[in-house]
């Protein structure tokens, strides 16, 4: 089972709007078993990123984790949205 964090800046707001998107996601290309969802805020993760196999942030997070981090204001904004599905797939595929 994939460890799969979305965090924002408060944990609560834009990571569940997210969170229901990525959710609808994994279902919709049958992933949904594979994967479990955390959520959190970037504050409280930054030193335990490592501890997730993939994180998405819907806001900018410093630059020692921004390489681990797949950027997810695509999905509330529909601005790259297909990249960043893209970005998901690749991540949780390599981390088999």
């Amino acid at each position: 089972m994939k460890k799969l964090l979305i965090m924002c800046g408060s944990g609560i707001a834009t990571s569940t709007v997210v969170a229901g998107k990525v959710k609808q996601w994994l279902k919709d290309n049958n992933l949904e078993n594979n994967v479990q969802i955390y959520q959190s805020k970037v504050a409280e993760e930054v030193n335990h990123i490592d501890d997730y196999d993939v994180v998405i942030s819907t806001t900018t997070v410093p630059d020692n984790i921004k390489e681990k981090v797949i950027f997810g204001l695509p999905l509330l904004t529909n601005i790259g949205v297909d990249e960043m599905w893209n970005k998901l797939k690749i991540e949780l595929e390599d981390k088999k």
